[in-house]
């Protein structure tokens, strides 16, 4: 009976994880077979095969969007973020799991309340502080705003990951004559590489994909990052789907990349940090 019955779980589980895979594959699989076709056949079956291969969508999104361009810019801000976020996470979150100080605590729940701040109740000031800044179109005060909505979480994760490490390595490394800084960046960080890896990955995807913030604080549409340039084939009458779809296509080609290479260490980062948090 018993074996009857994990042979049904098995089932039901393959079952599962099939339909889930077809419901995920499907959005994608409709993308791109939307980026080579017209209008009135995306509009018409979504799903069909296209009458006609248009490659000119594609030719559309490279030259009339700068699509390339705007990629680049935006794995600049991906990266410049994830940069910020994870030096900055690795080192208060160490404080916050290993100091016992007065105002450790309050501290980490002062980063806390981060999480339950709408991204979008802080529009306002912030395009206030842009301009008494005079930082319109300034990469760096962009990335420095995706880190601070991103630091919250990251601290989050990554405190709960390091509050189940052992504080004996700490000791022995300071035995072994380790100053705190050298413990932290010579045993922690090795031993952190999948929280790390997963806070890596979100603050990427964050950086790569905003949009609402690039709309107020980039003008210059050299600096358009992608999810800025998607808007350039929306009109005010019609929005030419073809090119968005193809756009869309050479779009996520850097981050589900990225994600093929590292989502083994995200998923058990991830796991690790809900277990050990």
């Amino acid at each position: 009976m018993k074996r009857k019955k994990l042979k049904s779980t098995e089932v039901a589980m393959y079952i599962f994880a099939i339909i889930w895979s077809v419901i995920t594959l499907i959005p994608l699989l409709t993308t791109l077979l939307s980026s080579f076709k017209t209008n009135p056949e995306i509009f018409s079956n979504m799903l069909a095969m296209p009458r006609e291969w248009l490659i000119q969508n594609y030719y559309d999104a490279l030259f009339g969007a700068n699509i390339l361009r705007s990629v680049l810019n935006s794995l600049v801000l991906g990266l410049g973020t994830t940069a910020i976020v994870v030096v900055v996470s690795l080192l208060a979150s160490y404080i916050f799991s290993r100091m016992t100080y007065r105002f450790v605590k309050p501290l980490y729940l002062l980063f806390l309340t981060g999480l339950m701040l709408p991204v979008h109740t802080a529009i306002i000031p912030i395009s206030r502080m842009a301009a008494a800044a005079r930082q319109s179109d300034s990469f760096i005060f962009l990335m420095l705003v995706y880190a601070a909505f991103m630091l919250p979480q990251s601290i989050f994760l990554t405190t709960g990951y390091m509050n189940g490490l052992s504080r004996e390595l700490d000791e022995a490394a300071t035995i072994d004559g380790c100053s705190m800084v050298g413990t932290l960046f010579r045993v922690i960080t090795p031993i952190s590489a999948p929280i790390i890896s997963t806070v890596a990955i979100l603050c990427f995807i964050f950086g790569y994909s905003e949009l609402v913030f690039s709309i107020i604080l980039l003008n210059n549409r050299d600096l358009f990052p992608v999810s800025r340039a998607l808007m350039f084939f929306t009109g005010e009458r019609v929005t030419r789907m073809g090119p968005v779809f193809a756009s869309i296509i050479i779009a996520v080609v850097p981050m589900v990349t990225l994600y093929l290479i590292f989502h083994e260490k995200v998923q058990s980062g991830m796991v690790a940090g809900a277990v050990k948090g």
